[in-house]
This record gives C-alpha cells, structure tokens and sequence, in this order.
C-alpha cells in the first residue's frame, strides 16, 4: 500500500494559521497517514508547532511533530515528550535541528540525531513511531557520503522505524541512497520526500541552502519561463509528477510531500499519480 503524508510549518499570525486548517481540511479528504509539522532551528516555533500538532490531532488526524535536540535540555524534551503523549501524539520526527546563528553545538545535552532517538526510546519506549531523516544527495555539512550514510545508519540502530528523505528531483539518488543503506542492514521504509515546483527562485533558495540538486536542464527550462508563473507550475507539476511515477513503480514506498503550506500543488501531482 503506497502512503501518503504532507509536512506544514507554523505559521506567524492567526489569519497564517487559519488558512493552515483550511489547507489541513484539503488535505486531509485524501486520507494521509500524518501531517508532520516543523520546528524551528533551536526550538524557535516551539509553542506554535505545539498549537498546530494540537489543532491537527483534536481534528482526528494523526499528527507527527518535528523534535530536535541542539538547543534543548534533556528535561524540555522530556517535557515536550509528556506533552505530546497527553495530546494522543503516536509519531515524531525526530532531528537534529539547526542552531540559531552564532550558537554552537557544544551548548546542546544531546548533539546528533540518532542520541535523540535514544532517548526518545529511553523516555517512552516504544509508545512513538519514530521519523528520521535521510539524505539521497548526501547532507549539507557532511564531510563524504560514506559518513553519512554511517549516521543514517546508526539512527536507523538507536530505534527509529521509518525514514523521510530530503527533497531531491533525481530518482537515482534515491535508488541509490535506498540500496546502499539495505547494503548496511537498513530495512525501514524510507520514504521520498517531494517538493512541488511553484517558484523558482525560491526553490532554487532553498535548494541551495540544503544542498539539494536542482538537474540543469530542470534550472535552465524554469529561468527560460522567467515570471511567467503558470508555465513554471506546469511544467513543475510534469517533472515532479514523473518524479513520483518513477519512485513508486521502483517501490519506493510512498510519497511525503513539503507542502510549503499550500494544498493544490500537491493535490496536482497526487491526483494525476492516482
């Protein structure tokens, strides 16, 4: 069965979150499995991305809250933890999390990823399904892809049950990354992780900060499109849809999608998949 899932991040201001539930109640006619939703680097958004998981779960959809570790002390995660077990939370995705600027990892009780999910497992057993995550194209501040891999890997060992790639617009990567971890023992899920192509300069922005590989002729055919808005998404829709297509028919196991908090490029690409 292949599944479905969307990631929101929190919003600023009430008209932002209002239009969020609204998103949600799009979203959740097609019947996903969660909605993952964000934390800000160090902790930021923390009551904000509580408020939206609560909004979510009360609505009787399952709702999988972002925890990261740098910046927090073991007993606000401990805390977060008894939190999101009173709210009827089941899944968390759990990351290492970025800093705020200037702040270093050396402040943090816990430093990486997989001594997160140590402690989750720790703290609550085996009451969360637990998220990582994994990196087709190999994370940003990794030194080799071997590295990497090794900490996909020992995340995979502290106890986590699936895994949500970053976005990534190669199939091979991912063909790739999936057949080099079950080389390790790897055998969670591990599902792609899909970014809709709407703005160009924008996901050329974000690409650039997560080190995620736009393909030349994808980068060349969107500048050729200039401001010419519905042929961007078009055309966005058409890559991201064979991207898909592509994954699923090589057994990836489902989709997540990076929702950027909008429901119809989506929405564009999961119904021309069914």
């Amino acid at each position: 069965m292949t599944t479905l899932s969307f990631e929101f991040f929190p919003t600023k201001t009430d008209e932002g979150t209002q239009k969020l539930l609204r998103v949600r109640d799009e979203l959740a006619q097609h019947n996903p499995e969660f909605f993952s939703v964000t934390y800000g680097a160090g902790g930021s958004t923390r009551d904000r991305t509580y408020a939206i998981v609560k909004a979510i779960q009360d609505s009787g959809i399952s709702a999988a809250p972002h925890m990261s570790c740098v910046g927090d002390s073991k007993d606000d995660l401990r805390q977060l933890l008894h939190d999101y077990q009173a709210l009827g939370i089941n899944r968390i995705v759990a990351l290492r999390g970025d800093l705020p600027s200037g702040a270093g990892l050396a402040s943090s009780e816990l430093r990486y990823a997989n001594e997160l999910v140590e402690f989750i497992r720790e703290e609550t057993g085996d009451h969360f399904t637990l998220e990582v995550a994994a990196y087709p194209e190999m994370h940003p501040q990794a030194n080799n892809f071997e590295s990497d891999l090794n900490n996909f890997v020992n995340k995979v060992k502290a106890g986590a049950d699936s895994a949500i790639t970053q976005y990534f617009f190669n199939a091979d990567s991912y063909f790739h990354f999936v057949e080099r971890a079950q080389a390790k023992g790897v055998d969670i899920p591990i599902i792609p992780g899909i970014m809709p192509i709407t703005n160009y300069s924008k996901l050329a922005r974000f690409s650039d900060a997560c080190g995620a590989e736009i393909p030349r002729w994808i980068r060349k055919q969107l500048e050729a499109y200039g401001d010419d808005i519905d042929s961007i998404r078009q055309f966005g829709q058409q890559v991201v849809t064979e991207l898909c297509q592509r994954l699923l028919d090589g057994g990836a196991p489902g989709i997540h999608f990076y929702t950027l908090n909008q429901a119809e490029p989506c929405l564009a690409v999961w119904r021309e998949l069914r």
